[in-house]
């Protein structure tokens, strides 16, 4: 074989080589080039419809707007447990109220209660916001209308308002102060567990489930409980006046029917939301202020937790759920 045949031969691999390798690198640039306009696509769609829903809520196309007539009811929802960060919490209930009260065109307020209780400290913070927005505004009423249940923590907050109105099947009262958890000691003992607790300050380790109950610790929290309770009665005395008919079993943490509760003096008549605006508002028409979260804060929030938030948050949970203080 020639010296030029050779040469041929020992070429044609390598230029095939070339020519494979040069193929796929086009290949697979053209692949990503591909996914990258697929990506592209897809985040501009996502920011159009992002910008779209923002836009729909500026002009106040969802959820109707809270302008109304030149004149009418106000109308907050107090619905579901009281507790920082939820549902129901001070921060959303004091901005509903000082949209409410700030309208020109409101003629009374309405707090529409469905609540078991929660929080003594959220509760407390929007009766005294309640008190304070009256003391501003004295010519604009504002009445706790209950529909299924006010209690506790709910009643709370129900007696800062005017009068209270009730269905006669409602539940109200309950006006005591619980702090509950398990104790796990026997359970330990019986399946060979062996609490190993180290702390530094005699009653840091209070309440702990895992360990038997201390009665001076025992003590020092029910004291606590007393003075909460104690303040939890000066509130519904205050809020409710010479109307209270107080007996033995007024604090005792029972509940009643709403008919009952008339009767009591924890409410003063029975009524619900819209006839309070027709007939003791003399304004039927009823707009909504009860601070909402926006679909944005809703995405924000599923979205961009943090692992630091979710950890504090179960660590905050076992706490309460271990021995929170709550009105319920």
């Amino acid at each position: 074989m020639s010296e030029d045949n050779q040469q041929q031969h020992t070429q044609a691999p390598d230029t095939k080589w070339q020519r494979d390798t040069i193929e796929k690198l086009a290949s697979t640039a053209l692949t990503e080039q591909k996914i990258s306009r697929r990506w592209s696509v897809f985040f501009k769609a996502l920011m159009f419809i992002y910008l779209f829903i923002v836009l729909f809520y500026v002009l106040g196309i969802f959820g109707g707007g809270k302008k109304g007539s030149e004149f009418h009811t106000a109308l907050i929802d107090i619905n579901g447990v009281i507790e920082a960060g939820g549902e129901v919490n001070a921060d959303s209930v004091m901005s509903s109220l000082h949209d409410a009260y700030d309208n020109k065109g409101t003629k009374g307020i309405i707090l529409r209660m469905n609540s078991p209780g929660g929080s003594p400290v959220q509760a407390g913070i929007i009766n005294d916001e309640i008190y304070r927005q009256k003391k501003l505004h004295p010519k604009i009423p504002v009445y706790a209308v209950v529909e299924d249940i006010c209690a506790s923590g709910g009643y709370y907050i129900a007696v800062a308002a005017d009068k209270i109105y009730v269905d006669k099947a409602s539940i109200v009262g309950s006006i005591g102060v619980l702090m509950d958890g398990y104790g796990f000691t026997e359970v330990m003992k019986k399946v060979g567990v062996e609490r190993r607790l180290m702390t530094a300050g005699e009653n840091k380790g209070m309440l702990d489930p895992f360990s038997p109950v201390n009665p001076k610790q025992q003590a020092l929290a029910q004291h606590m409980l007393d003075e909460i309770h104690e303040q939890f009665k000066a509130v519904v005395r205050h809020g409710r006046g010479a109307r209270l008919k107080e007996t033995p079993e007024t604090f005792s943490g029972l509940f009643w029917s709403g008919e009952q509760g008339v009767k009591l003096g924890l409410a003063d008549a029975i009524g619900s939301a819209d006839f309070v605006a027709r007939e003791v508002i003399k304004q039927e028409e009823i707009v909504d202020f009860t601070n909402k979260e926006d679909f944005a804060s809703r995405i924000a929030k599923r979205i961009g937790a943090s692992a630091s938030t979710v950890i504090g948050e179960t660590l905050a949970k076992q706490l309460v759920n271990a021995g929170g203080v709550k009105l319920h």
